[in-house]
């Protein structure tokens, strides 16, 4: 069944917190959840750009309840500051796992590995794992795990994390994104095999508008506008998650992406496709052993 922006229930009472949340996808997720009257708060790196985007969904017609929380997920250190914030907040609802980079010139970042890993997966997982916890209160919260159609085909190769045998940026990319896969499918099995009240649901966005324009550079720009018309939109993009979050519906290790042009684009969310490898519990329990490793951080789950 089809879910759209229009289908997302009343959300007052209830406190998300959305990782980078202050462009693109992430901002409209943040929009659509503070248009239903959720207290939402913008996890940032970017502090004038959090604060500007603040401003821009406060300029709406709705009252809305928005804060800023610096985070920035390549450093360790930033992290577990932002969890120990975030723990202050009488209770966490969804903690949704949107920011990412996408095939940048090769860098690295926590414990030494590919920057697009390590901001994309092991950050996340670090941010969930610290704030497990106060997630299980108060009933239990939803955790959100952005992903991607790059997933398909995509491989762990646990030899090269640090790219030292060789870089390609979409082929780290879809590594990353696999592992938000791997993640969210095994911390849903893990958290079931607790008897945690926490729930673990993936999402992707699509192809949006503001991923080919960012990543693309002047080609990008200058070919965005057309090549969009078959992609989505920001606000489309953030549907699958708005879902995640929302769906009354939805269920721990759903993932749900966009329908319509091979998952690429559309006005509506549903079921999504993840790969036989993305759903491998042997491969998802080594990574989340060697990110336990890399980031130091256990969150405490037994294997299911």
């Amino acid at each position: 069944m089809s879910f759209a922006y229009s289908d997302v229930p009343d959300q007052r009472g209830k406190t998300a917190i959305v990782t980078g949340a202050n462009t693109g996808i992430g901002l409209e997720i943040a929009r659509g959840m503070a248009r239903k009257g959720a207290r939402v708060i913008l996890a940032c790196r970017d502090a004038d750009k959090a604060q500007a985007a603040i401003a821009e969904i406060a300029s709406g017609p709705e009252t809305v309840d928005l804060d800023f929380l610096q985070l920035d997920l390549s450093n360790m250190a930033s992290i577990r500051q932002a969890a120990e914030r975030a723990r202050a907040e009488p209770k966490i609802d969804l903690l949704i796992n949107n920011a990412g980079i996408m095939i940048p010139p090769l860098g690295h970042a926590i414990g030494g590995v590919e920057q697009q890993f390590a901001v994309n997966h092991l950050g996340h997982f670090a941010l969930t794992g610290l704030l497990l916890d106060k997630l299980a209160a108060d009933g239990g919260a939803r955790v959100v795990s952005q992903a991607s159609i790059a997933h398909k085909g995509a491989m762990i190769d646990f030899d090269n994390l640090d790219a030292s045998k060789g870089y390609s940026r979409t082929k780290f990319y879809g590594q990353s994104k696999l592992a938000n896969l791997l993640f969210a499918f095994e911390l849903d099995r893990r958290l079931r095999a607790a008897g945690s009240p926490v729930v673990s649901i993936a999402c992707h966005p699509g192809v949006a508008q503001t991923e080919i324009a960012r990543h693309l550079g002047a080609f990008g720009k200058v070919f965005a506008p057309t090549v969009g018309f078959f992609l989505n939109t920001a606000e489309n993009g953030a549907v699958p998650a708005l879902q995640a979050a929302a769906d009354p519906e939805a269920q721990g290790g759903d993932y749900f992406g966009s329908w319509g042009l091979r998952e690429m684009s559309g006005r509506t969310s549903g079921k999504a496709y993840a790969t036989k490898t993305a759903r491998d519990p042997l491969l998802a329990a080594r990574l989340w052993a060697k990110s336990i490793e890399l980031t130091g951080v256990d969150p405490g789950l037994a294997p299911a």
